[in-house]
């Protein structure tokens, strides 16, 4: 159990840094609970649990059938590291984020799904960040991939929930220094984690 938490840590940090930082499934969140309810703005912040999980299988499936090839691991690695830098630099240096709230018909689950499709980042993550993530839990244990995989989904959707929740009971929390102090700490957090994948990435090109 022990050996398993640090991957539980990881799953936490980057799903509540991906959950809170301003993307565009965040801000379908913020104006459908805006324009509607906050009913609908859970709609949109439960929606990666709906359209992720091809994503999640296909990258870890390819990456497992590319796990003997050192070049490749550390490649990726050196590659998740540059991501989960630039998304380091992005919360850092967070701004505000520009809301649509035109009045129109409540389809929030549907925008949310079509939003999160095109969004890249789901798939930059998982391709260059989770499913090396998870490939090393499993070297350690099942129990290890199933609490990254629960942390990260459990504090994605949950931190996007409770800004929907947030927003509809208190409209200036997006303009509050405390969330953008969190947003700024998770932002030197993960700049953490950058580091460590450039550690990993030089281990499997056997530079350290």
């Amino acid at each position: 159990m022990i050996e398993s938490i640090p991957f539980l840590i990881s799953g936490i940090i980057f799903g509540l840094a991906a959950g809170i930082s301003p993307g565009p499934l965040l801000t379908l969140v913020i104006s459908e609970t805006l324009k509607h309810n906050k009913k609908e703005g859970i709609k949109v912040a439960i929606v990666p649990v709906l359209t992720d999980l091809p994503v999640v299988f296909i990258s870890v499936f390819i990456l497992a059938k590319l796990s003997s090839s050192n070049l490749i691991l550390g490649t990726i690695s050196i590659l998740g590291a540059l991501f989960i830098g630039y998304l380091a630099y992005e919360s850092i240096f967070v701004k505000g984020m520009e809301l649509n709230l035109q009045e129109v018909k409540p389809q929030s689950l549907r925008k949310g799904v079509i939003t999160n499709f095109l969004n890249p980042h789901p798939y930059l993550f998982w391709i260059v960040v989770g499913a090396p993530t998870v490939i090393k839990a499993h070297s350690v244990s099942l129990q290890s991939v199933l609490l990254f995989i629960i942390g990260f989904y459990l504090f994605l959707v949950g931190s996007k929930v409770t800004v929907a929740l947030l927003v509809d009971r208190t409209r200036g929390f997006l303009k509050s220094n405390a969330y953008f102090y969190t947003i700024r700490l998770l932002g030197i957090i993960l700049l953490i984690f950058a580091g460590l994948f450039v550690k990993d990435g030089l281990k499997f090109f056997g530079l350290i």
